[in-house]
């Protein structure tokens, strides 16, 4: 699975962040209800025009994002 088929950023749409392509519902949103114990299959529910393909681009997005991200020494 490609995300970027399915992830796109548009200036018009969000202020530009990354939305699933053809929607307004961003990729923060998506990992923000798994992040707090949504299960794929209730994210569906919730937004029944999205399917399985697009939890699984926001999935691929974020991890790309991460594996770019800097790290500073955080306070212990």
């Amino acid at each position: 699975m490609n995300w970027r088929e399915r992830i796109v950023a548009d200036p018009a749409v969000l202020v530009g962040k990354a939305v699933i392509k053809n929607t307004r519902i961003s990729v923060e949103l998506v990992m923000d209800l798994l992040a707090r114990g949504y299960s794929p299959p209730q994210v569906l529910a919730q937004y029944p025009h999205l399917v399985a393909d697009d939890i699984q681009a926001c999935l691929g997005y974020a991890a790309e994002v991460l594996r770019s991200e800097r790290m500073f020494g955080l306070p212990a």
